[in-house]
């Protein structure tokens, strides 16, 4: 398979200086405070929370939505750009709560790394698992941060122990703590011996000064405290818990560090790690499975649609993946599903809600169309030579609602907004091909639900009375089986946005049944995270 090179011989070098990664946890692991500190130690902030900006500092979090400041949790996929060691960084903020896991995905399927953070005193939780499962589909490399250290927690052997057997990835400890949970000294640093103490700064707001100590130096300042280390650093040794690039690459491995990002203890090395261990733009594969040269014309994909992100002006922004080539910001493109040309004038780079304008971009980048009208979540864009890349799947919905305007006068402002929510993927709206007006929405969680209601009442000004719907089990299916279907009591098909229909049931028992008697009907499981590829 041929493809012509792009002019620009220096798409390979600029892919080489991005990293793209992304940070999942469980919620209140520390994911959202570990984001911020990136920015400080990068330059991005004056101290943490305050954004530089022309106007002046500005109060700005990754967590930029008025929802998500109420309730102290990221609802919404962030992206933020910055340098940092001549690399320009992609930084891809997750929801940590299961409800949204379905944007975890999406975002996961445009990063080429992956940060894992873990509380010292939980360890691997419930929704750690299901989203490294996540990147394990994608095989995207981990490094690990152990958070939390400054506060009382599990020992950190027990926690490599409970890593490998949960997660299946063998630990590489980087750095490795001086005193126990809640009595952090310092790390040391197994790839030299040396140790690195920190010191506190006022709530956490300007970067940790840290202090090198040479190992005699360390022993005789921080006694049994140091030898306890050392002691479990000889350990980590002899059972051969070091570094291997090629194991951690192919995602076997995970480089893990020891902090506290509260504290800022521990936040530069695992930056320094995502520059020097965590792999560049690499080609990626289209639909077929070819891989696409960096240097290939332009092409990119689509993982994320929001609306509302300034609220002066009420637009949306499509977040594209670049994939190959060199963007420049007016090109014109080729939208795949259509084949009709796309303009890029209203092109941005995105910092939070904050966003400036773009002139170029390169493999590893994400660049913000702004009010990009008829980009669906998974589309193609692409230059000169034709590509598809594979579909962004969506997760098997677990609960429905059924959703009216309050105000019928405000009819135009509800379709508007289920229309952009549905876009974004917010929840998935189900309409009735036989002509029912009501909508029925399907989701994950039932946090989506209380998220759709939130903005379609403060970004759209539509307040919906959202009413239960008695289904319990969804499946794919086609228009000969809807015929039979529509004979069975307590089922109903209705249609997604993209045309696939789905039968709903009220009762599995039944559903099971059904499979059982009619084996020869399309009744097919939705996607789910471990069906995807």
């Amino acid at each position: 398979m041929s493809l012509v090179v792009a002019s620009d011989a220096g798409v390979k070098a600029e892919a080489a200086r991005r990293r793209t990664f992304a940070i999942i946890s469980h919620p209140d692991a520390g994911k959202t405070t570990l984001t911020e500190k990136f920015l400080l130690y990068a330059g991005a902030v004056a101290e943490a929370g305050a954004v530089k900006a022309r106007t002046g500092r500005r109060r700005v979090t990754s967590d930029w939505m008025a929802l998500e400041q109420q309730r102290g949790i990221s609802i919404t996929s962030t992206v933020l750009q910055f340098t940092y060691r001549d690399h320009v960084v992609n930084l891809l903020d997750t929801p940590g709560h299961r409800d949204f896991s379905e944007d975890t995905y999406r975002v996961l399927a445009a990063a080429d790394a992956a940060i894992m953070v873990l509380d010292v005193a939980k360890g691997v939780e419930a929704q750690t698992l299901k989203l490294f499962e996540v990147c394990r589909t994608r095989s995207l490399p981990v490094l690990t941060f152990l958070n939390k250290y400054d506060r009382p927690g599990r020992d950190p052997l027990e926690l490599l122990d409970e890593i490998e057997a949960q997660i299946g990835l063998h630990p590489a400890p980087i750095t490795w703590p001086v005193g126990i949970p809640g009595d952090f000294r310092g790390v040391i640093d197994r790839r030299d011996g040396s140790f690195v103490r920190y010191m506190r700064t006022a709530r956490g707001a300007t970067a940790a000064p840290e202090e090198r100590l040479d190992p005699q130096r360390a022993a005789a300042e921080e006694g049994d405290a140091w030898h306890q280390a050392r002691d479990a650093t000889a350990l980590l040794d002899e059972i051969g818990a070091t570094l291997d690039t090629a194991s951690f690459l192919a995602g076997s491995s995970t480089p893990l560090f020891v902090g506290s990002a509260l504290t800022n203890f521990g936040v530069r090395h695992l930056l320094d790690a995502v520059v020097n261990l965590a792999p560049p733009a690499t080609p990626r594969p289209d639909d077929q499975g070819f891989e696409r040269p960096l240097d290939a014309p332009f092409a990119g994909f689509v993982f994320k649609i929001q609306a509302n992100m300034d609220p002066a002006h009420r637009d949306h922004v499509a977040f594209v993946r670049v994939c190959s080539g060199r963007f420049t910001r007016g090109m014109t493109l080729v939208h795949g599903p259509s084949g009709r040309p796309f303009a890029t004038k209203y092109a941005a780079s995105v910092f939070g809600a904050e966003r400036d304008t773009i002139d170029v971009a390169y493999p590893g980048d994400v660049v913000g169309l702004v009010n990009a009208g008829g980009l669906q979540i998974g589309d193609t864009l692409y230059d000169a030579e034709p590509v598809a890349f594979p579909p962004i799947a969506t997760f098997a919905p677990e609960l429905f609602a059924s959703v009216r305007p309050r105000d019928t006068g405000r009819h135009k402002q509800f379709h508007r907004g289920l229309t952009q929510l549905e876009r974004e993927g917010v929840v998935q709206v189900l309409r009735d091909p036989g002509g029912d007006p009501v909508p029925v929405l399907a989701a994950v969680g039932a946090m989506q639900f209380e998220v759709f209601v939130h903005r379609l009442a403060h970004e759209f000004g539509a307040d919906v009375n959202l009413a239960p719907a008695p289904y319990k089990a969804a499946r794919r299916t086609d228009q000969r089986t809807t015929e039979h279907l529509r004979e069975v009591r307590g089922t109903r098909v209705l249609a997604r946005a993209d045309g696939t229909l789905l039968a709903l049931f009220e009762s599995p028992y039944q559903l099971q049944r059904l499979e059982q008697d009619h084996p020869e009907w399309c009744l097919d499981p939705v996607v789910s995270a471990g069906d995807m590829p």
